[in-house]
């Protein structure tokens, strides 16, 4: 059938009318029919409402983040002379001087720029370098939720979340949009929901579903007011660790379906609440809560503003308008030939990639052999929260074979109590250490030391046992991915279920 050109193109709104429109959506145009491709879905405008207040709201709780620890700067990374680095960041070191205290005043800037939307590509690229900085400088500092902030920092990047209710909106119309593409939305779902969906995975073990660690900490605040007394109750203990798991596993799903969307906002909201009560952890709880909104429709907060404005009689459109107003464009066309265009195959090429590494990176815990609670091969980056507890203490020998000598060495001449704390349960920083001490010793004239390991730890509860072979010198093993051969294996795999009754 022959058709002039203006026939074989339809509006984007046609576009998201059609896609929205359920199995088999179809688009109708001087007789032609056409089902709009799931790939091609992910370039329909949507509403650009909910990407902003996650802007504002994301920049707001960094600075507020970044104020919190301002005041840690000197005891965390100034005054300790040695940082525990990650594998392949050896060269990721503090600022000497007051350099760290002007980092971060720089990063302070470059949230409260991406909060109001000024200069926003380079402030989003600004934070996510600084603060990827700061989260690498040491690893006994490490949290799941600052390596979740660093990833949503990064996605920031890539998201045209300016180009409404923003600085750069009023001072450069050409920018103003109220739509964007709906890739930018899901990716940042996807970020957020990877966190919760591998969180509740890692929960399914043994050790979780008989109520450990969660038994252990709740003891631990017992004294907390009100509720307190209840936390030692075993029905209690049960309620928050499988509790905890079913909410990791079905908050995405419960988000994504709109019926069940509302209640499992109030969920959401309960749990990162309570989350922060009980265990302290900072703005986490808030950034989860104003990131499940994203779940929900594009331009509710457009309907929220409005429903404010007829309850209140606010009138606050017109003082907005340099802010919101779009640019009178013709309409743009998709065409109806099958196939995206280039920029559009580069950019889902690179999603798939990220998303890809984002699925399979958590997973490699699984290359290595025995439990990753107990070897730490493959536990950090893996959202593996909350899942063990370890009770430990560790001894360091130093042994010269030409002085036929072997001492004790104080690691507190070394570390500060919080780095010792974190170092003494996990293998790969007593490695580390032991290099450090190994170099120390040796600028001191022993050439050939050795340095071995005595670390007794209990993991959830089980009798302590060594976790590092004492025989083997530390010194002389290097860094690596690879299994380390002088981890132990854990004697006790599972817990006895007669302990708890």
């Amino acid at each position: 059938m022959d058709v002039n050109s203006s026939s074989q193109s339809i509006t984007r709104r046609e576009e998201v009318q059609a896609a929205m429109s359920g199995s088999g959506a179809a688009v109708s145009g001087h007789g032609l029919r056409t089902r709009v491709p799931l790939l091609e879905r992910l370039f329909a405008p949507v509403d650009i409402a909910s990407l902003v207040c996650f802007r504002v709201a994301f920049g707001l709780l960094m600075l507020v983040d970044l104020w919190r620890y301002y005041g840690k700067i000197g005891a965390t990374y100034i005054q300790p002379g040695f940082h525990f680095t990650y594998y392949g960041f050896d060269w990721v070191q503090p600022w000497p001087g007051d350099g760290m205290y002007v980092h971060f005043l720089v990063l302070a800037l470059a949230a409260a720029c991406v909060m109001i939307g000024f200069c926003y590509r380079v402030a989003a690229t600004v934070f996510f370098l600084g603060f990827s900085y700061w989260f690498l400088l040491e690893q006994a500092r490490y949290l799941n939720h600052f390596y979740l902030l660093a990833l949503i920092a990064f996605v920031m990047i890539f998201v045209p979340a300016a180009r409404a209710f923003s600085v750069d909106a009023w001072l450069r119309p050409r920018l103003r949009a109220a739509k964007v593409p709906a890739w930018a939305l899901w990716f940042v779902r996807f970020q957020i929901a990877v966190p919760y969906v591998f969180g509740g995975i890692a929960k399914l073990n043994g050790d979780w579903l008989q109520g450990e660690p969660m038994r252990m900490w709740l003891a631990a605040r017992a004294h907390r007011p009100v509720i307190g007394p209840l936390f030692t109750q075993e029905w209690v203990v049960y309620f928050f660790s499988w509790g905890g798991m079913l909410f990791d596993l079905l908050i995405v799903p419960g988000l994504l379906w709109r019926k069940s969307r509302p209640y499992a906002f109030v969920a959401a909201l309960l749990f990162n609440l309570i989350n922060g009560y009980v265990f302290t952890i900072g703005i986490f709880p808030w950034v989860m809560a104003a990131a499940t909104l994203m779940f929900f429709e594009p331009d509710w907060p457009r309907r929220f503003g409005h429903s404010l404005s007829r309850v209140f009689g606010l009138k606050t459109r017109a003082r907005f308008d340099p802010w919101l107003a779009v640019r009178s464009r013709p309409p743009v066309t998709l065409s109806l030939r099958p196939g995206l265009r280039r920029g559009q195959r580069v950019t889902l090429a690179l999603l798939a990639t990220y998303c890809g590494f984002q699925l399979l990176f958590p997973l490699r815990h699984w290359l290595y052999p025995g439990d990753v609670a107990w070897t730490e091969e493959g536990h950090k980056f893996s959202w593996r929260m909350k899942l063990r507890d370890k009770e430990s203490r560790v001894r360091f020998l130093a042994t010269d074979p030409h002085e036929e000598r072997t001492w004790e060495v104080d690691a507190r001449q070394y570390l500060t109590s919080w780095q010792r704390t974190e170092m003494s349960a996990r293998p790969e920083m007593i490695l580390q250490f032991a290099h450090h001490l190994a170099a120390d010793l040796r600028a001191q004239g022993h050439e050939d030391i050795q340095i071995r390991a005595i670390a007794s730890v209990s993991l959830n509860g089980r009798p302590p046992q060594l976790m590092i072979d004492p025989e083997i010198d530390l010194a002389r093993e290097p860094r690596s991915i690879w299994p380390a051969r002088w981890i132990l294996p854990m004697a006790e795999p599972a817990l006895a279920p007669e302990r708890h009754l």
